[in-house]
């Protein structure tokens, strides 16, 4: 029997560990996981230790009120780990809370993979350090990085993004508005205001006041609003009570893909739905806010060192999505940025069309290429233990 420990501690984590378990086991139909994950995961056949919204906290000083909780449960998972020793342990995106826990498991011998590098290429550079400290192999999900961390020395295989495996090439968008059961001809905007409540706290009524304002003055247009979970749709809904209780629009519980398909503009939180609406390929405006906490520190620390915040505008090398950052994210600007789409045809098509050459490069059947990576890793190390 083949024994894994996999931690993920957010929605889009919890989509590539289902992905990858699946992939596991169709190489290895013995596998049992134990860890932390979503529905998504548990559905996959994972025992999950700790509902995995305990671990989903967001910005540096969200992360500082939540982190005796956050490092009780890390020490918590590695005794049990080190206690029943799993053949690998995975850990999923989330490095500050993951990369701890994998270090003290490979100081105790156990192999620790680390799915999704952090992004040490963009900001905190030396964290690389850390990286090659805790990790036996790093399955990077963006070309650009793995040239990055074998300079570091840090082992890496290039997996690709399982999202790009998931979405077609030729993406429908008429087959979306019927399942949703929306007009062909109508025009729809989709609001993302994210998928964890401090986000949704952070842009919720932004997105509100600039749906308004989109909709003076294009009175046709109608809204769509996809929340992951019943502690988002309630915040999301507390929100709208104060902030825009006649803004005529749609929740849907889930169903975000669906939702930004069907839609002619994506509104979105920056994070992995700008990823999303990039090879949905859906014209888009990225808001960014963290606590005034945060941003002071992020600022005056310089730590991020990108031309860009969103994924999407990173992987496609320009600026084909708006970003408003922090302050410049008023509703005023996120309105005028999706008009503006709306009145730019020619832009549109062009978004699309490197969105589309993005899509190409990141489709490799990631989930199968990160299990035969990690069992590799598993079957070296048995192999050794044998000699």
């Amino acid at each position: 029997m083949l024994k894994i420990g996999i931690v993920a501690n957010e929605p889009s984590g919890d989509l590539l560990g289902a992905g990858l378990m699946r992939a596991l086991r169709q190489q290895r139909p013995e596998v049992v996981f134990q860890g932390v994950g979503g529905p998504m995961m548990i559905r996959e056949g994972l025992h999950s230790l700790y509902p995995m919204e305990r671990l989903s906290v967001m910005g540096l000083s969200e992360v500082l009120r939540h982190l005796p909780g956050l490092l009780a449960i890390r020490r918590d998972l590695k005794r049990r780990f080190l206690s029943a020793p799993p053949d690998v342990f995975i850990g999923i995106d989330a490095p500050d809370f993951n990369l701890g826990l994998e270090q003290g498991l490979k100081r105790g011998g156990i192999p620790t993979v680390h799915y999704v590098s952090p992004t040490v290429w963009a900001w905190r550079p030396k964290r690389v350090k850390k990286i090659r400290r805790a990790v036996d192999l790093m399955l990077s999900i963006f070309p650009f990085e793995q040239q990055f961390l074998q300079r570091h020395r840090v082992p890496v295989a290039y997996v690709g993004h399982p999202l790009a495996d998931q979405i077609p090439l030729e993406v429908d968008p008429d087959a979306a508005r019927v399942r949703l059961g929306i007009a062909p001809d109508a025009r729809i905007v989709a609001l993302l205001p994210g998928s964890r409540v401090s986000e949704i706290d952070a842009l919720a009524a932004r997105f509100l006041q600039a749906a308004m304002r989109v909709r003076r003055a294009r009175p046709e247009t109608g809204f769509l609003v996809p929340l992951v979970n019943r502690r988002t749709r309630e915040a999301f809904e507390a929100i709208r009570r104060e902030v825009a209780p006649d803004l005529p629009l749609r929740l849907i519980e889930g169903g975000a893909r669906d939702v930004m398909l069907a839609s002619d503009l994506v509104l979105t939180a920056s994070g992995t739905a700008t990823l999303e609406a990039l090879l949905l390929e859906r014209p888009m405006v990225v808001a960014y806010r963290v606590s005034p906490l945060t941003h002071w520190l992020v600022t005056r620390l310089n730590l991020i060192r990108t031309p860009y915040i969103a994924m999407a505008n990173l992987l496609a090398g320009e600026q084909i999505a708006p970003e408003l950052i922090q302050d410049q994210a008023t509703p005023e600007a996120l309105a005028d940025a999706l008009l503006e789409l709306m009145e730019a045809p020619r832009r549109v098509e062009r978004i699309r069309e490197v969105c589309r050459r993005v899509h190409r490069q990141l489709r490799r059947d990631a989930s199968r290429e990160a299990a035969t990576a990690v069992l590799e890793l598993v079957d070296r190390r048995r192999t050794a233990g044998d000699d």
